[in-house]
This record gives C-alpha cells, structure tokens and sequence, in this order.
C-alpha cells in the first residue's frame, strides 16, 4: 500500500511516497481504510527526528484517521466491515491503511462528513481530557486558550463556550481574533500587538482565568502564573516556547494554583479508550447539534504531504490541515 514515509529525519524535502506491507489485524484491533488524514504538530516534530513513535506503534507518521473498516480481529465487538468510523493513533495515518486498538475508534458524529471526521480525534480528546477531565471546568469558570485559531484552540474554544465558560484566546493576526470571535470567544488578543497577560488582566477585572490551556510552555510559564485566578489549573500541552522556564511558587501557591503536563501520544490504549468514550459520550451530541464542529482549514492529496507540513510551519492556517488519502 502508498504511504508517507521519510527518508531520514529533516525538513519537508525527506517527506516521500512509498509502498509498505498491508497492515493485519491482532485479535483486538481493526484496519481502517483510510479517506483522511489529520496533520498535527506532533507530526511535523517526529519528521524532524524530535519525537519517535512509542514502543510498538507504526514508523509512519499520522495520529488520526477516517474511513472505513476494512478488517476485524477475531476478539472485536461493535464493529463491522464498511462501517465509517474515525480514530485516534500512535502513529501510522499517513497511509492508505492503518491497523488501530479497538478502544481508540469511534463512530463518525452524526452531520459530519467523512473527511471533516478526521479533523476530530486529536483535538477533541486532547481538548477534552485536558480541560474537562483534568481541570474540571465549570459552567461560569474562565478559560484562556493560547494558540486560539490552531485545530485544538478552536475546538477549545467551542467546547468551553457550549459549556458555559466565558473564553478568551491569544492569536497571532487580526483575521484570527475576528474568527476566533465569531466561534465564540469573548476576548481574542493578537499578542503581537499587546501584552496578553495584561489584556487577561483587565478582561477579568484582575480575576485571572481559572483554567489555562498553553500550548507554548517555557516562554509563557511565568505570565501564565501570574494570569492564574484563585484555585486557577494550567495545563501545558505543547513546548513551542521551549521546556524549561522560571516558576514563581510563591505567586503559584498565593493563588493555590495547580500545573500539569500532559501528552495524549504515549498513554495506554486503555486510557485513550476511556478518554474516547467520553468524548463520544459528551462531545459528539454537541456535534450532532451543532453547537461544536470541526473547523477544516484546507485539504491537500497525499502526495502534497510537503505543502500540509508546510502549511502548519507558517501557522498560516485556522483550524486543522487535512490530507486526503
């Protein structure tokens, strides 16, 4: 079968088509044909050579999926050959099939067509077992969502407006604070024009956000800190900013503030299976009526992999970059 595969580790230009074997099913797994691809962050830092695939995932690269199921092993239940579905991976998306843990496909949300549905799996439950899971948050509760316009910003903001939290966000443009806007977000600030961490200030009459969703780390540590209301969560979720900053623990513990770091990559199929249920549980009715979707930016073919990779680099895009398989 085609495939993406790199040809070392490097920029786009290590980036080619090539054929690999056919994926087979264990006895708890399917194999998805697949119709798209998400392309992610995460993506563009394995091609680098910056972030290998954990033990006994797929060397290619892709960490969600739609399409069809194409095989079932032996012990799957609730699954069928042709059925649509879309899917969370450790890797392995970037071809024209993927072998997944059953746990970690799900239903297509009713409204959605196929190839917005690979647009989903990340985002939602990277949103999802980070803000709701983990920091609990409440209706009436701020969040402040860095990175606003990214495919995990916009499907932040979504889901904490149809939650009842008021949302702020930081962009990098002024077409990005206005689409942000209309998603939803209260505040957007472009943080190449203003200091965010003083917009969050006077946004809140000097409350702070409860929960904070960074997609930055180090260069926003301390300013996410000091952005924290009392009894505030920040989550870390990225490290565009670099992986070690300065932490006021007196201003951390003034606030009774709390900090996690999480990644969705390397947890255990059972835990992505019981963070998927959820989201098929609580975020896919939100989906069916349409208080939340996926927000495609562009498509690209397969063998235009180059130019999704490229895309993501200039963050030229609003939303999620898809490949068409």
């Amino acid at each position: 079968m085609r495939a993406v595969v790199c040809e070392g580790a490097g920029g786009i230009d290590v980036l080619t088509i090539g054929e690999i074997e056919d994926p087979r099913p264990a006895v708890d797994e399917v194999v998805i044909d697949v119709v798209a691809a998400g392309v992610n962050r995460a993506d563009l830092l394995q091609r680098q050579g910056n972030y290998p695939p954990p033990p006994g995932a797929p060397g290619t690269i892709g960490l969600e999926v739609s399409g069809t199921i194409a095989a079932v092993g032996a012990e799957v239940e609730g699954w069928s050959v042709g059925d649509e579905c879309c899917a969370l991976l450790a890797g392995g998306g970037y071809a024209e099939k993927v072998v997944v843990p059953a746990p970690q496909v799900m239903p297509v949300p009713d409204g959605i067509d196929l190839i917005s549905a690979a647009a989903l799996p990340e985002v939602v439950a990277t949103v999802w077992s980070n803000v709701f899971m983990t920091a609990h948050l409440k209706e009436g509760e701020t969040l402040l969502v860095h990175g606003g316009a990214s495919g995990i910003g916009t499907m932040a903001i979504q889901l904490g407006v149809a939650h009842g939290a008021r949302v702020l966000c930081t962009v990098g443009s002024t077409d990005k604070m206005e689409f942000c806007t209309r998603l939803g977000a209260d505040v957007a600030i472009n943080y190449k024009e203003a200091e965010w961490a003083s917009v969050v200030k006077e946004a809140t009459g000097k409350a702070g956000a409860d929960v904070i969703l960074d997609i930055i780390g180090a260069k926003y540590l301390a300013d996410n800190v000091k952005s924290l209301a009392y009894d505030g969560r920040l989550v870390v979720i990225g490290l565009q900013g670099g992986v070690k900053g300065e932490l006021d623990l007196g201003r951390l513990m003034g606030r009774r503030g709390a900090i996690t770091g999480a990644g969705l990559r390397p947890r255990s199929v059972e835990d992505k299976g019981r963070i998927l249920a959820e989201v098929v549980g609580h975020v896919w009715p939100l989906v069916a009526e349409k208080k939340v979707r996926p927000i495609v930016h562009t498509t690209f073919p397969l063998d235009q992999v180059a130019r999704a990779h490229e895309t993501l680099e200039q963050s030229a895009q609003i939303g999620k970059v898809l490949l068409t398989v």
